[in-house]
């Protein structure tokens, strides 16, 4: 399972309302590329694909294809704001190393 922090839930949802999307939910996905071999992708869907887990965290959908969550198992995500901005951060314990901006990773 993959867990979102308060601070995502807050962001997510004012995603949401900013697309205009109060039946979406949250897809999460891991694509190949970025300097560490994989990157995160995090996007709004209106529903399930064949072969999705989904799950419920804190009343946000979630959508992970199987392969992704392979990789995604077990994570928190996370929304921080600093000086430097604000992003969406993931804490994954599979991931074996990643890169200085935390954007992609490497297992």
């Amino acid at each position: 399972m993959i867990q979102l922090t308060p601070g995502a839930v807050e962001e997510v949802k004012k995603m949401m309302e900013r697309e205009k999307r109060s039946q979406a939910g949250l897809r999460l996905a891991v694509k190949g590329g970025g300097c560490s071999g994989y990157s995160y992708s995090i996007d709004l869907d209106d529903q399930s694909k064949e072969g999705d887990k989904v799950f419920e965290s804190e009343g946000i959908k979630v959508f992970v294809d199987g392969k992704s969550y392979f990789l995604l198992n077990g994570s928190v995500l996370d929304y921080t704001k600093g000086t430097m901005g604000s992003s969406f951060t993931f804490q994954n314990p599979n991931a074996k190393g990643s890169c200085g901006c935390g954007a992609s990773f490497n297992v």
